[in-house]
């Protein structure tokens, strides 16, 4: 038997007790109804009903079955190694692959593939999740750090909460700038109503987007953005973004779907990771090339009207 102790954030305040714990612990709904169940959930030594609402700060203690699946080494598990030393990689993730075991998926992830070719990360980190010290949606491509030591492990997860590691994506969005520049603060907490959703939430976490212009077409009304990341929510991007009128083509969950230009999936790639070494302290600066499928919509809709397309289309 595995016991959680959960503190309620304040973004889930309110909320029932079996969302809550399916959110906080990555649960199926199933899997969290199945731990009320059982009696597996209690506040303050007794069992609580998954109806039950809970007040922000509250504290739940889930006892669940102790997880029986492993990672088993999988080699078909597509990417790419763009930086290799005997304490990390960074390796390119292409759209599809996601980055570890969740409750819904079992095989197939990043990390099962990582295994495969660097089984030396087994036991780094945390279980079923080695070597992962940040994570990118299936859906969107690019380049991730992975720590081959727990020493590295242990730094680059400082980093990461740090700020000290840059990362830059590029993006597509619906519209034209007036300014060039512009950085969105705004803090982003769990949608209320649609728990695998995020939102603007004046009770969630900080969360600052910086973005610059860089290329603008009229037909269709898309611009390419250059975005920065001071920090790392989950779905950050796509949330601000379409918070400022400006989703992110291609992207069903938050309002941008059909039409030039629209990849299938959202038009969003993970481009630059830029960072000290967390061991030698060598400055890493790697570039992850455009995906085939994001290069053919740039194709799709032409020349840009106003600024240039020329660094997304680069090969580094």
């Amino acid at each position: 038997m595995k016991v959680h102790t959960l503190t309620v954030p304040d973004d889930l305040g309110g909320e029932r007790a079996d969302r809550i714990v399916a959110a906080l612990l990555d649960l199926a709904r199933s899997e969290s109804r199945a731990a009320f169940d059982s009696g597996g959930v209690e506040m303050e030594g007794g069992a609580i009903k998954p109806s039950q609402r809970l007040v922000a700060g509250s504290s739940v203690v889930v006892t669940l079955p102790a997880p029986a699946r492993g990672v088993t080494p999988d080699d078909s598990v597509p990417f790419s190694v763009l930086h290799e030393d005997a304490s990390l990689l960074v390796v390119d993730k292409p759209i599809g692959v996601v980055v570890h075991p969740t409750s819904d998926r079992s095989t197939g992830t990043l990390v099962h593939g990582l295994l495969a070719r660097f089984p030396e990360i087994e036991g780094v980190g945390a279980a079923d999740r080695w070597g992962i010290v940040h994570r990118l949606d299936r859906d969107t491509s690019g380049l991730l750090v992975v720590a081959r030591t727990p020493e590295a492990y242990g730094r680059l997860s400082d980093m990461i909460r740090e700020h000290a590691i840059s990362r830059r994506y590029l993006a597509l969005v619906r519209g034209s700038f007036d300014a060039t520049r512009g950085t969105i603060d705004a803090p982003i907490g769990r949608d209320r109503r649609n728990a695998t959703r995020m939102s603007l939430d004046r009770t969630g976490r900080p969360a600052t987007t910086h973005y610059r212009r860089l290329a603008e077409w009229d037909e269709p009304a898309v611009s390419l953005v250059d975005v920065t990341l001071e920090t790392g929510r989950t779905h950050q991007i796509r949330v601000h973004m379409a918070a400022i009128d400006h989703p992110i083509v291609g992207d069903p969950a938050y309002g941008s779907v059909g039409g030039p230009g629209d990849p299938g999936r959202p038009w969003l790639h993970a481009r630059r990771l830029g960072f000290d070494h967390p061991v030698t302290g060598e400055r890493l600066d790697v570039v992850a090339p455009l995906p085939e499928d994001l290069a053919d919509s740039l194709a799709t809709i032409g020349d840009p009207v106003r600024g240039s397309s020329t660094e997304a289309e680069e090969t580094p």
